[in-house]
């Protein structure tokens, strides 16, 4: 099970309505399409590293 769906199950409706309204609030409306993308850049990034990395734990081109 993924933690994101382990942590939305225990938030309630009210719960998650609260914040995004705080988010909302903090951010307005204009920013936070830019937050996403770049959190979406950097999940890619990281995803795109791990993926990469050999397995041995020995860097790239050394044997």
């Amino acid at each position: 099970m993924q933690l994101s769906s382990v942590i939305l199950g225990m938030l309630g409706a009210w719960e998650i309505i609260l914040i995004v309204l705080v988010v909302l609030l903090i951010f307005g409306g204009r920013k936070i399409p830019e937050l996403m993308k770049g959190l979406g850049q950097g999940i890619k990034e990281f995803k795109k590293a791990t993926k990469d990395e050999p397995e041995s734990g020995e860097p790239k081109g050394e044997k």
